[in-house]
């Protein structure tokens, strides 16, 4: 039996591969294959690592063959992965999308990317993304614009763009991507494919390219809310030598996956802030939370508005933190970063104390009233960008960032835990993304409404035609 990556998971490919349905290898060969047919014409990728991947793949059909009933800590035993170019690799060149790291080869893997090939991940190779995570069309002038899947003319989203493209085409089955303003969950949602954003220090970022050393976050693109739960017991953990790494035990996402969301009480975000988005998207997001009530919650319309000043304060956040990383590549060559990226690392630069100073004021209330808002509510859904996804041509990457991090950005200022998954389509085929949001740690709590929403609903088994 052949892998068929129309359907496939991560969890039904684990357990293809423990009945030996196939081997780690063939797996391996089948996304490579895909690589091979559809980066020419997606772009997912900027270094494919066919050999290393072959290689990996042995070694997990190996380990299967010895141990097959002691692989409790291989919980990615041969699941193929594709990283986001911000993570360092050993021996791999790490290019954050840009010109500066063109050359760039690590002598160490980032922390995450150990630990997922210490649990049997088998690496694909580096994708393409947002130049320096900043931004979010995955337009990018030095290695090309990812193209979506479900329509070449339109983008990605990012700045994890080659990553939900990959997971989207079946060129992986999992892919790490990185989250500032929205750069897992956007993509995730205008590619048709589960991201999610941990809480703020729950996965390290020791050996990630930064943007913002107070914002930034890693986490999984998957297919499906179980996948994103299995992958995220992969990746958390408390890293002493990351500072932003918190020592919080790691629950199990996976234990009460199955238990619903029946007497949940549910906060469907409603107001003027978000009721300006395309009506076809609120119109899969109140589908959506028909589906909770269907299943026994009660859901309870809340006006979110108040979510604008949070989005404003993280863009200027993000690139305050951003110009003060790249500071000294701004000065030496600006010329050397996308007019777009330039325009914007310029713009943070430029921030007063003052106006950084109120930001990180709008953060510490923000996660101050979202403690009040879940000590009544188990979770929040809404939109996860307001539209779908924008042409290529003729889209303005900044005015981009400001209209599609409208719903991601305030829960990276407030480090909540958050999950889209796919809700429906458009008129024209385009997917639409529903973000759940839950406290601080509650990951699994995410998770789960997710899952009990992929159990009632088929969006997330559709597949572009590609």
């Amino acid at each position: 039996m052949k892998p068929d990556l129309s359907t496939i998971n991560l969890f039904t490919a684990l357990e293809q591969l423990c009945r030996r349905e196939f081997s780690a290898l063939e797996l391996t060969e089948a996304c490579l294959r895909q690589i091979e047919r559809l980066n020419p014409t997606i772009n997912a990728f900027i270094t494919p690592t066919p050999e290393l991947a072959r290689l990996g793949a042995l070694q997990a059909g190996a380990l299967l063959t010895v141990q097959p009933s002691n692989l409790e800590q291989f919980a990615l035993l041969g699941m193929p992965i594709a990283l986001k170019d911000l993570f360092e690799t050993a021996g791999i060149r790490t290019t954050a999308g840009s010109k500066f790291f063109a050359d760039h080869i690590p002598r160490e893997d980032a922390q995450v990317v150990l630990k997922l090939k210490l649990s049997g991940g088998v690496v694909l190779g580096k994708a393409n993304m947002h130049e320096i995570a900043l931004g979010v069309t995955g337009v990018n002038p030095h290695y090309g614009a990812v193209k979506n899947p479900w329509d070449l003319k339109r983008v990605t989203g990012g700045s994890s763009s080659g990553s939900a493209a990959a997971v989207a085409t079946g060129m992986c089955l999992t892919a790490l991507g990185t989250d500032t303003g929205g750069s897992i969950r956007i993509p995730a949602s205008l590619c048709g494919v589960v991201g999610l954003k941990p809480t703020y220090g729950r996965v390290s970022t020791r050996g990630v390219v930064p943007l913002s050393w107070n914002l930034d976050h890693v986490g999984p693109l998957t297919r499906t809310a179980r996948d994103a739960a299995m992958m995220l017991a992969a990746m958390a953990g408390f890293d002493p030598h990351d500072p932003a790494s918190a020592d919080i035990p790691v629950e199990d996402y996976l234990v009460h996956l199955e238990d619903g969301v029946r007497g949940w009480r549910v906060a469907l975000a409603a107001g003027e802030y978000v009721e300006a988005s395309d009506p076809q998207v609120l119109g899969g997001v109140s589908e959506a939370a028909q589906v909770f009530i269907d299943l026994g919650a009660q859901v309870e319309k809340v006006d979110m508005s108040w979510l604008a000043d949070l989005a404003l304060a993280n863009g200027r956040m993000t690139q305050a933190d951003g110009a003060a990383f790249h500071r000294e590549r701004l000065a030496e060559r600006p010329d050397w970063f996308g007019a777009d990226v330039r325009q914007r690392l310029e713009t943070g630069a430029a921030l007063t104390s003052s106006e950084y100073a109120l930001a990180r004021r709008t953060q510490t209330e923000g996660r101050r009233r979202f403690e009040m808002f879940f000590e009544k509510f188990d979770i929040l859904v809404l939109p996860t960008t307001p539209i779908p996804a924008p042409p290529i041509e003729g889209t303005q990457a900044i005015e981009a960032a400001r209209q599609l991090t409208r719903f991601t950005a305030p829960f990276n200022l407030a480090g909540l835990p958050a999950l889209s998954v796919p809700c429906g389509f458009t008129g024209g085929n385009l997917p639409i993304g529903l973000q759940i949001i839950s406290r601080h740690w509650g990951e699994a709590k995410a998770l789960q409404a997710g899952h009990a929403f992929e159990q009632a609903t088929e969006w997330h088994n559709c597949r572009p035609n590609i």
